[in-house]
């Protein structure tokens, strides 16, 4: 029996997992720290690939989603955030080198979109935009039954529109961009300023806050949270219109965990989309829900890569 092996990696875990072909439950998975003193992250990666290689048993590809910008053509990892030394990666090579098998990578965001257009909520749909809201803002497309990758694999950082020109300070150094707006980071930011300026809250002024103490905050009727959420959903959907115009989907999938706020993001957010978009017929038969595969959506669309191959 064939099987196939999925890998997830972040900056703090490394997950694989063992699948065989016909089924998307595993045989094998195993979890590990990214860092350690005694290894390299690259070294804990073949180790962790070893553990959960099966016993007699053919592996017809690998599959990663990794963090940062990434070229899947190569096989290159231009930056990973938070993991040293993977700058310039060339990590499919070395690992085809060690283990003797074809080997796929993609960025972690966009293998979430074709995670859930293959075993998510995404299913049927040949039109598909994805985006994971939570420290940061990333996302993918399916168009046409193909994910969306452009001439080096960097596209749809759709986190990194620009909305406002001389907006607030994105994390990757330049400004306005929705991620500056809409991101749990800039959710958490915003509250702290207006309280710093003397906004009445039941939010404590003194320490950092999070967008999941944000979102209770607005829940239990704080005002000021409650303005957070509406200025991150206004800006999402002014956005959203944005991606409406340039891809036209037939579903949009929200994961991570700023979506978990619900009414909260979502209801300013449809209501600026309704101003926003030149035509209703971009809102006809449109689907907007949040993401199935929660946790798993790593690993899920470095499975459907490996399976396909699709690049």
């Amino acid at each position: 029996m064939k099987t196939h092996i999925a890998i997830d990696v972040g900056g703090t875990q490394l997950r694989a997992a063992c699948y065989p072909s016909d089924s998307v439950i595993p045989l094998k998975l195993n979890k590990i720290t990214t860092q350690s003193s005694d290894a390299t992250p690259l070294e804990r990666l073949t180790a962790l690939i070893s553990s959960i290689w099966p016993d007699g048993q053919e592996v017809a590809a690998i599959g990663l989603a990794v963090p940062g910008p990434t070229n899947p053509y190569q096989g290159i990892i231009y930056t990973a955030p938070n993991i040293p030394g993977w700058d310039n990666l060339p990590l499919v090579g070395l690992l085809q080198e060690k283990f003797n098998v074809p080997v796929f990578l993609g960025n972690d965001a966009n293998l979430a979109a074709l995670g859930e257009w293959q075993f998510g909520v995404g299913r049927g749909h040949h039109h598909l935009l994805y985006l994971t809201i939570s420290t940061g803002i990333g996302g993918g497309v399916i168009l046409d039954d193909r994910l969306l990758l452009g001439m080096h694999g960097l596209a749809t950082e759709l986190g990194h529109i620009t909305l406002v020109p001389d907006g607030p300070l994105c994390g990757c150094g330049k400004r306005g961009h929705l991620e500056a707006f809409s991101s749990g980071t800039a959710i958490a930011r915003w509250v702290e300023q207006e309280l710093a300026a003397g906004k009445p809250s039941t939010l404590p002024s003194n320490q950092k806050l999070s967008a999941r103490e944000i979102s209770a905050a607005a829940q239990q009727g704080d005002a000021l949270a409650k303005a957070a959420f509406h200025r991150a959903g206004t800006y999402l959907g002014i956005a959203l219109a944005n991606y409406l115009h340039a891809f036209n989907p037939s579903i949009i999938i929200f994961g991570g965990g700023v979506s978990r706020s619900g009414e909260l993001l979502f209801a300013p957010m449809r209501a600026i989309l309704r101003e926003q978009v030149i035509s209703p017929q971009y809102l006809a038969d449109l689907t907007i829900t949040t993401a199935a595969l929660g946790d798993e959506s790593g690993l899920m669309g470095a499975l459907a890569l490996a399976r396909s191959g699709m690049m």
